[in-house]
């Protein structure tokens, strides 16, 4: 692949070079305008649409605003439904919700989401009279003596992420039940306790129905400082010695649990809106950002303006851009679909159903032009704002790289900067937004991106911080691409191999 590059790039000057404006496009691309993005942000990323979290009252709020600006643009509904044509394809999702759910110390219930917190599979399960022993760190060195088959475990572990590897070797060895200690004091443990309940109590979504496995998975409960001295029969000033070493005997009380879930259904859509060609009209150019946010928080609205409000409003011009030109006689040779997807940051839902079900073959899509978070400007270009990150351009695609650079050279001139492309960047970032569903069926794909900023899934993401000047340039950019895309003579050939280390 790096031996691709150089001739990429110098094939690319060499093309752009001989490059001539079409004034055609120019004159629709001027037609995406800072007035007009701000108008659509100003009401996307509003309060009064709750953040757009997947499959409640402000992303459905958020839906049929994009629905009728599609409408009343003359897109047609592409998706069939029993008697007639929508422009929502409907996306179920599943999740299990957290039921009744407590740890069980002596005569003492300890709550959900209160001094333990569970995390675990779905379905029903109870436990009691189990001994607990204490496993230091929860490595394997700390372990190797315990008999820990029938038994709750109890390990001290740092961060969320670090008791993984532990839990999945005390399953096999057999043991009945987790326990982690990981927060300093109660304190910090409360401050957690809440976090996770908002992340934790809508459960996970899912495009696929998950099966009940609760008899397969190790229970784990993360508990507080207190708790877990109750349990060691400890006073919590005696923690600190225990992680030591240096208290050598353990007298804990048998402990038992309760877990429940509840499978819930969530409806949620992806919109749609069509514009057909004219010869080459069977072949599909996709433009997509997800209009799906965080929603709202410990009573704080997550309104998402750059994330991906700034991208959402972009598809919604571009897409009247393009219909602006049809109307007066220069629509697409190829058709476009101008795609508006769900849960994304529920990890890709939305795209990925629709990869899955496809409203036109996938055989027949020439590209994906994905579009989030293009609204900000980050540190690093904080004194050079004129610049966009492109991902993805060069790795299925000679020719969708070139075309890329040559349009922005003949149009917009701004910084492609590359840094995300970068196979071995620890962002990953060509794996973390739609178009990777794209990508992933072989399908070219570009991905623009201004970076990331301290407003990221922040309550403060919020309209006024949004560059609207350089919002409508990287639209006008990818307008641009999917004009030229749209309209050349050949279709872009898939020519290059993926490189290894997708996931």
């Amino acid at each position: 692949m790096k031996k691709i590059i150089p001739f990429i790039v110098a094939f690319g000057l060499v093309m752009t070079a001989h490059a001539q404006k079409d004034e055609t496009a120019v004159k629709y691309a001027e037609t995406i305008t800072v007035e007009d993005l701000t108008d659509d942000l100003t009401i996307l990323a509003s309060d009064a649409l709750e953040g757009r979290e997947t499959g409640e009252r402000g992303q459905k709020m958020a839906a049929a605003y994009i629905r009728e600006h599609f409408k009343s643009l003359g897109l047609e509904a592409p998706v069939s439904i029993e008697g007639g044509r929508s422009f929502y394809q409907s996306v179920p999702l599943y999740t299990n919700v957290p039921g009744e759910t407590f740890l069980t110390v002596g005569d003492k219930n300890y709550e959900n989401f209160g001094d333990v917190v569970h995390i675990g599979s779905g379905g029903t399960k109870t436990n009691e009279g189990l001994e607990v022993i204490y496993g230091g760190d929860g490595s394997e060195e700390a372990t190797a003596d315990l008999k820990v088959a029938g038994k709750a475990v109890m390990i001290e572990a740092q961060g969320m992420r670090s008791w993984r590897a532990s839990a999945e070797r005390l399953k096999e060895e057999g043991a009945a039940l987790l326990l982690i200690l990981n927060a300093p004091s109660d304190e910090v443990f409360a401050t957690m306790a809440v976090q996770l309940k908002g992340y934790l109590s809508g459960g996970r979504l899912s495009i696929d129905k998950p099966e009940d496995s609760s008899n397969d998975n190790l229970e784990v409960f993360f508990v507080s400082p207190s708790t877990a001295a109750n349990i060691l029969n400890l006073n919590l000033e005696q923690l600190p010695e225990l992680k030591e070493g240096s208290i050598k005997k353990i007298k804990s009380k048998k402990i038992g649990y309760s877990v429940s879930s509840v499978l819930k259904t969530v409806e949620s859509e992806n919109v749609l809106g069509f514009l057909e060609g004219t010869d080459k009209k069977d072949e599909i150019i996709v433009l997509t950002a997800h209009f799906d946010h965080v929603g709202v928080n410990d009573g704080k609205v997550y309104n998402g303006a750059d994330d991906d409000g700034s991208g959402t409003s972009a598809i919604l011009e571009i897409a009247e851009a393009f219909v602006t030109a049809k109307n007066e006689g220069h629509g697409p040779r190829r058709s476009i679909l101008f795609m508006t997807v769900t849960g994304e940051e529920k990890g890709l839902l939305g795209s990925g159903y629709y990869v899955a079900n496809p409203v036109f073959p996938l055989a027949n899509t020439v590209v994906d032009l994905n579009i989030d978070m293009i609204g900000r400007v980050d540190p690093e270009h904080k004194d050079n704002p004129n610049y966009v990150y492109v991902v993805g351009s060069d790795k299925l695609s000679t020719e969708l790289h070139i075309i890329s650079e040559s349009t922005n050279s003949t149009y917009t001139q701004m910084d492609l900067d590359y840094t995300y492309n970068d196979q071995n960047h620890p962002d990953r970032i060509y794996y973390r937004s739609d178009h990777w569903n794209f990508a992933k069926n072989n399908i070219p794909v570009i991905f623009y991106f201004n970076g990331v900023h301290e407003d990221y899934h922040q309550a403060s993401d919020t309209v006024d911080k949004i560059n609207f000047e350089m919002l409508a340039k990287r639209a006008q950019l990818v307008f641009f691409t999917a004009w030229e895309l749209a309209n050349r003579d050949g279709r872009i050939k898939v020519d290059i191999t993926p490189e290894s280390g997708s996931n």
